[in-house]
Order: structure tokens, then C-alpha cells, then sequence
């Protein structure tokens, strides 16, 4: 099969191609797994964490890619839920023990055997790859595959985003950054809770105007300041500055969330300006979002399918991948870009 594959760690800032495009042996199923044929994958800001190593894969040569849309081409002798040509997805949440005490409540994204796709097992910037049958999901008829990929980590881990933020209809809801993940939030707060005005705070132009065109009640720049304080924001950014200004635009008592798997070091020193009168005092709260749960990414599908979000997407074949990532890197972002086969 053809895989674009990453050998090492390396800076994207002085390496512009860090996957390379070669020919892998088709991956088997085992008694338990499905082998599905890939047809589009979402390119997401973790395949930069894991590539730059701040959440680095388990082992080398890795596939990356954990929105996975494609059909089953075989499937083990155990597999009862899925048959050949069924349209399915794949999530980050690869696999976990099932047994702890964690997963056994319905966390699983924090159980300490927690495997991310394309992280800790070969993921869909392929032809194929192999999962669990408990660990794919149906695929509403409603979506294309490249609309239905973006919904898979970024429409999930936004979902899970807003259901953290405690957020109700009527309040303010603050977005800072306006990528893959906060465009499809800012489309579900306006189906789910019609009164929420949603300010929105992105670095571009280009993203504000799009936030603006999607319904946003507000867009500035991140050190703008909104015409009022919010009960909630939802962080989709990979520095710090944003969690530092989002704290200063909080009400008494409203919730940060931040949406995001690591942060990048590059503006670290910022948390110096942190004020605790300005930021955090009066029962402000941090809350921050690990992973997915298979419940997130088969509610949020349901709903998306109910709602008809559409996610808006932009295409690359396969062996772009590395052009998509240094876009994503440099926040040549309109959407979700997603990866053809």
C-alpha cells in the first residue's frame, strides 16, 4: 500500500517534509480487527505535536492520521458488528484497557493505557490500516467521506470542548483560534443553544471574516478586548498567550477550557504576566481536555447527522500530506484540511 510515513522527530520549522511517501505491506486484520480501506483522513495540529515530539509516537516508522473515513475490505473471524464494504470512521481513541477504573466509568480517555491512532498504532495517512472492531464507528449517510473526517476529532474533542465549558443558552461563549475544531463548535452552539452569543478570537483576517460569515456575534484579534466578559472560552490554539488574555475577558466565575494535547514552548515565557488578581481570582476555573471517549465520537456523529453540520474542508491527495501540514504549522487554516487516497 501507499503511506506517507514518519521516520524520526524533526522541527518543522527547518524541515518542510518530514513524511515521505513510500510502499508499505498491507496491514491483516486480527481475529478481532477490521481492515478498512482508507479514503480520507483529516490532517489535525496533533500529527504537528507528535512529529515536533511534544507528544512523541510510541515507535518508528509510524502512518499518522486519526480521522479516518474509508470501508471495511476484511475483517477478522471474531467481528460480528461490521461486514464488507460498511462505511466507518476511525477516532483518536485507538484503544484502551476496558478494565480500569477510569474506563470502567466511561473515561477512557484517561486510562493510562490510552492509545491515540497513528501515535501508538499506524494511522490513516494510507491506503489502509487495521482496528478494532469496538474502536470504529458507523458513518451517517448524511456526510461525504472528506465531511465526515474532520467530525472525527476535531467535531468530537469540540464537542466534548462545549460540553466542558458548562456553558448555557443565553451566555457568552468565547472561541480562541478559529481552525478545524472551533468552526464546527461555533456551528453546533448555534443549533444547541440558539441565545449563546459567540465572540471569537483569531490571529487572521481571513479567520475572523469567516467566523463573522458562520455567525459569530464578534471577532478580534487575540489581544483584543470584547465588548463583554464571557462565562466560557474554549482554547483551540497551540501557545500560551491565548490562555493568559482569555483569563483577563472571563466573568467571575467562568470557565477556560483548553482544547488542546500540548502546548508549544515558543511563547512559554508569557505566563509570567500572569496577574492572579486579574486572571484567576474570583473562582475563575482551567479546565483542560484529554483525549475523547468512543461515547464523544458516537454522540457528537449522531448530532452532527441530526443537525447537518457540515464542516467546511479542503483537499489534498495523499502524497501532499507534508504541504497540508506546513500550512497547518502556518495557520493557512479555512477549516478542516483532509487527505484523499
Amino acid at each position: 500500500m501507499k503511506a506517507m510515513v514518519l521516520h524520526r522527530i524533526c522541527n518543522l520549522e527547518e524541515s518542510s517534509q518530514p513524511l515521505h511517501f513510500c510502499e508499505m505491506e498491507d496491514p491483516s486484520p486480527r481475529e478481532d480487527e477490521v481492515l478498512i480501506r482508507v479514503s480520507a483522513c483529516g490532517v489535525c495540529h496533533t500529527e504537528l505535536d507528535e512529529i515536533e515530539g511534544r507528544t512523541p509516537p510510541s515507535f518508528f516508522p509510524i502512518v499518522p492520521g486519526h480521522q479516518i473515513v474509508g470501508r471495511v475490505a476484511a475483517s477478522g473471524r471474531n467481528v460480528g458488528r461490521y461486514r464488507i464494504g460498511d462505511r466507518v470512521g476511525v477516532a483518536w481513541i485507538f484503544s484502551a484497557c476496558r478494565k480500569c477504573k477510569f474506563c470502567r466509568a466511561g473515561s477512557e480517555n484517561l486510562c493510562a493505557d490510552f492509545r491515540g491512532t497513528g501515535r501508538d498504532a499506524n494511522g490513516g495517512y494510507a491506503e489502509f490500516m487495521t482496528v478494532h472492531e469496538d474502536f470504529c464507528y458507523p458513518i451517517p449517510v448524511e456526510f461525504s467521506d472528506a465531511e465526515a473526517a474532520p467530525l472525527l476529532c476535531a467535531g468530537a474533542i469540540g464537542y466534548r470542548s462545549l460540553r466542558l465549558s458548562n456553558i448555557a443558552d443565553g451566555q457568552r461563549l468565547g472561541l480562541t483560534g478559529f481552525g478545524a475544531s472551533a468552526h464546527l463548535v461555533l456551528k453546533m452552539v448555534r443549533h444547541r443553544y440558539p441565545n449563546v452569543a459567540v465572540f471569537v478570537f483569531a490571529r487572521s483576517e481571513k479567520e475572523r471574516a469567516f467566523a463573522l460569515e458562520l455567525g459569530a456575534a464578534w471577532a478580534g484579534d487575540t489581544n483584543d478586548s470584547p465588548p463583554q466578559l464571557l462565562d466560557a472560552i474554549i482554547d483551540t490554539t497551540p501557545v500560551w498567550k491565548p490562555v493568559v488574555e482569555a483569563l483577563k475577558n472571563l466573568e467571575p466565575g467562568g470557565r477556560l477550557v483548553i482544547n488542546a494535547i500540548r502546548k508549544e514552548e515558543r511563547d512559554k515565557d508569557t505566563l509570567l504576566s500572569l496577574s492572579y488578581a486579574a486572571h484567576l481570582w474570583l473562582e475563575k476555573e482551567i479546565k483542560s481536555v484529554a483525549n475523547v471517549t468512543r461515547q464523544d465520537v458516537s454522540e457528537f456523529l449522531q448530532l452532527a447527522a441530526r443537525m447537518k453540520i457540515k464542516p467546511e474542508v479542503e483537499e489534498f491527495a495523499l502524497k501532499d500530506a507534508n504541504q497540508a501540514l506546513i500550512e497547518l504549522k502556518t495557520a493557512k487554516i479555512h477549516g478542516a484540511k483532509v487527505l484523499r487516497t
